[in-house]
C-alpha cells in the first residue's frame, strides 16, 4: 500500500487492556500480514493490495506502532503473537494464512507453534529462528542500529530506511528510498516503543522449536539483507519440515516492498496449493 493511498477503515481488537489496530482489504481466504520492528500496517509497499485481489488481507499494527497502543516495554514475541490471535478473534477468523517479516516473522512462527490450529500456511520473509545458532546481524546493520537511538529523528529514520534497502537498492531506486523515508517520517514510533519491540526481538529464541511448525511454509530471503543474515532463512528452510526457500539476489531486508509485484504471484500460488 503506497503512502498517500486512502486506507481502509481501521478496526480494533483488545487484549489485556492493549488496543490493537488492524484493517482489511479484499475478500476470500484470510491472509494476515504481521510487520517487523517499527513498521506498521501501511509500511508494506504494493504487496497487500496486489494479494487483496484474491484474499481477505488483514493488516495488523503490532503493539507500539501505528494506531495500536504503545504500553511500556519490554515486549515479548509470545505476547505479540497472542495480540495477533486477538485480532483473528475480533475479525471472526478461525484459521488464516500468515505473512510475517523480520520481527513479524518471529511472531508468525510463535503463533504457528503456540496455536497451530489457527494457521493454514506460513510465509516467512527476511526473518530468523533466533537463538544461539542464528547468524548475527551483518556489520552494516549493527552500525545502523547502534547509531539510530542517538541521532536526530530525520537523520536516523533516513539511515534506517536506507539500511533496510541496502546500498544497491538505494542506488537502483532512489525514489523508493525516498518513499520509505517519507513513510517513516509520517508513521515511525517513539524511540521507547522501538526499544520495546527490539527487546522482544533480541530475547526471542525458537531455534530448537521450529521443527515443530506443521504449517506448509515458504521462506523468502534476500541476499543483500543487512538486518537479518540470509543464512538465517536457510536455517528456517532446513529446520521447518514442510518449508521451501526462495532466495532473491541483490535485494535488501525490505524485499517485500522492493519486489512486491514479483512476489505477489509467487505468494498467491503457494497459498492456493
Amino acid at each position: 500500500m503506497r503512502l498517500g493511498r486512502r486506507p481502509a477503515a481501521t478496526r480494533h481488537a483488545t487484549r489485556d487492556g492493549v488496543r490493537l489496530a488492524f484493517e482489511e482489504l479484499g475478500a476470500g481466504d484470510p491472509l494476515v500480514f504481521v510487520h517487523g520492528l517499527a513498521y506498521d500496517r501501511r509500511g508494506w509497499g504494493p504487496l497487500p493490495r496486489l494479494l487483496a485481489e484474491d484474499f481477505r488481507v488483514v493488516l495488523v499494527d503490532n503493539r507500539g506502532v501505528g494506531d495500536s497502543d504503545a504500553p511500556p516495554g519490554p515486549y515479548s514475541v509470545s505476547a505479540m503473537a497472542d495480540d495477533v490471535v486477538a485480532v483473528l478473534d475480533a475479525g471472526g477468523i478461525d484459521r488464516a494464512n500468515l505473512f510475517g517479516v523480520s520481527l513479524g516473522g518471529f511472531i508468525a512462527q510463535e503463533l504457528a507453534l503456540a496455536h497451530p490450529e489457527r494457521v493454514r500456511r506460513l510465509v516467512l520473509c527476511s526473518t530468523s529462528p533466533g537463538g544461539p545458532d542464528a547468524f548475527p546481524m551483518p556489520a552494516a546493520g549493527i552500525e545502523a542500529f547502534a547509531r539510530y537511538p542517538t541521532m536526530e529523528r530525520e537523520a536516523g529514520l533516513r539511515l534506517m530506511a536506507e539500511n533496510s534497502l541496502g546500498d544497491q537498492g538505494v542506488r537502483e531506486r532512489p525514489e523508493l528510498a525516498e518513499e520509505i523515508y517519507r513513510y517513516r517520517l509520517a508513521r515511525a514510533p517513539s524511540v521507547a516503543a522501538w526499544e520495546a519491540q527490539r527487546a522482544a526481538s533480541s530475547a526471542w529464541d525458537a531455534g530448537d522449536r521450529v521443527s515443530g511448525i506443521a504449517a506448509p511454509t515458504l521462506v523468502i530471503h534476500a541476499d543483500a539483507d543487512t538486518v537479518i543474515d540470509v543464512r538465517n532463512g536457510e536455517l528456517l528452510a532446513e529446520r521447518i519440515p514442510s518449508a521451501r526457500m526462495l532466495r532473491i539476489p541483490d535485494r535488501g531486508h525490505l524485499v517485500m516492498w522492493q519486489e512486491g509485484e514479483m512476489l505477489a504471484p509467487i505468494v498467491r500460488d503457494f497459498l492456493h496449493e
